[in-house]
């Protein structure tokens, strides 16, 4: 079978999107003022995206849970989910832990004094980190638009999944509104296609921006600890995740970074991964994962499932330990371990909450002097913004795998077209390719 033909290099997102990410950094760095004033356009496009956020999310779950058939089958798939995710966090938190004590980053460090303006600055901005209580009631809304006007993923999962179980308790009656549902969902994925068309643009602004801001500087300091911080990311994806699609899905997990690579490099260019959410959605569901699992496992791994974030907290706890001269026991680095498995949870949404939870976690241990941890976190908070990227990269692709993993354990997965696609024999069909 011959092989799709290509559009031109220049017309495809992909290039587009490193050009404008080389240029970034290039106007970053030999033109900060001008980076400075190049923040509206990372901020526009990111904006753009987060306002199709929600009536994607609501849309793919409700039309994907009332064409169910029943409300077991939901049940079965989130429950499949969570405890995929509650595995892969685990052995993401072990693969951090392991990778600070082979290579000590931190080990001989002087903490000396230190201005934390920027850090207590942060912690103003962030808020303090909920308990466990507060985020999960955090999941219910105040009212049923709020969901959608305050921004919250699981509260709009929330109100979608409700919803859902109304049309399917109407059975037969229902099925007029689901059909609504399904139109406007193919409107917003081409207001989602026309928004992508201006990712360049996007990722140009927030790279100049992001240069000019923190410069390359900060790259020579702490930089062993972002070489085992970015080289256990790539550990986890080949090893880890490549296991996974190979081994249960049989599909190619570097097929797979391929078909996703626009999504990876926009992520890469904004640090935000909620920039490519409603397009995952739409390129999974191309790929052959069906709507509903599609609509229930991507935007709860958003929230449930950061493996690149759950791996910066693992190793940065270790670090400080390290940078700080305390010996953690083993008694309390499988301490650190639980908290992180329950605190890693709440840090999607907001910038800065995934730093605010390690030193949130650290201070609540009571093991390190208070003035060495706060001159550990600062440094840590210097290069916070450039270790970012991986930490998206990471999660984005981390759930991409979650989705076609629970597909195929449902049996909901059309793996022959998922296989032509992923080995460059068949082009994907994507809705937003209307707009």
């Amino acid at each position: 079978m011959a092989k799709p033909s290509r559009k031109p290099f220049h017309k495809d997102l992909f290039f587009q999107v490193i050009a404008a990410t080389i240029l970034g950094v290039l106007v970053g760095h030999f033109l900060p003022g001008v980076g400075l004033s190049l923040k509206p356009l990372g901020d526009a496009f990111i904006n753009l995206i987060k306002m199709m956020i929600g009536p994607i999310i609501f849309c793919t779950v409700v039309s994907g849970i009332a064409g169910m058939e029943n409300l077991k089958q939901a049940g079965r798939v989130g429950i499949k989910a969570l405890l995929y995710f509650e595995v892969v966090t685990v052995l993401v938190l072990l693969i951090g832990m392991a990778a600070v004590h082979i290579f000590r980053p931190g080990r001989g460090m002087v903490m000396g004094g230190a201005d934390i303006s920027a850090l207590n600055a942060l912690k103003a901005k962030v808020g303090a980190p909920t308990s466990t209580i507060d985020f999960l009631m955090n999941i219910i809304p105040h009212t049923f638009f709020s969901a959608f006007t305050d921004g919250q993923l699981l509260q709009v999962v929330l109100v979608a999944l409700l919803f859902s179980s109304g049309l399917a308790i109407m059975g037969a009656k229902g099925k007029a509104i689901t059909q609504s549902i399904d139109l406007f969902s193919r409107a917003v994925f081409n207001i989602i296609g026309l928004i992508v068309k201006l990712a360049p643009i996007g990722v140009f602004g927030a790279m100049a921006y992001s240069v000019s801001k923190f410069g390359v500087a900060s790259l020579q300091n702490l930089g062993e600890l972002m070489a085992i911080f970015f080289g256990a990311c790539v550990f986890f994806v080949i090893f880890i995740l490549g296991a996974i699609m190979r081994f249960y899905c049989r599909l190619s997990l570097w097929g797979f970074i391929r078909y996703i690579r626009e999504e990876i490099m926009i992520c890469f260019g904004t640090a935000s991964s909620e920039t490519v959410l409603p397009r995952m959605m739409d390129k999974l569901m191309a790929l052959g994962c069906e709507k509903q699992v599609v609509g229930m496992v991507l935007p709860t791994g958003y929230a449930f499932n950061l493996d690149g974030t759950s791996l910066y907290l693992a190793l940065a706890t270790m670090f400080i330990a390290y940078a700080t001269g305390i010996d953690l026991s083993w008694g309390q680095q499988a301490t650190v371990l639980a908290i992180l498995l329950v605190t890693s949870k709440g840090t999607a949404a907001i910038y800065g909450t995934a730093f605010i939870v390690l030193s949130a976690t650290l201070s609540a241990l009571h093991v390190f002097p208070e003035d060495k941890l706060a001159v550990a976190l600062a440094l840590l908070f210097s290069i916070d913004r450039i270790m970012a990227p991986g930490r998206v990269i990471t999660n984005l692709i981390g759930n991409g795998v979650a989705t076609i993993f629970i597909a195929r354990w449902e049996g909901k997965l059309e793996y022959s077209q998922a296989k032509s696609i992923l080995s460059g024999k068949k082009e994907p069909h994507l809705l937003e390719e209307k707009a």
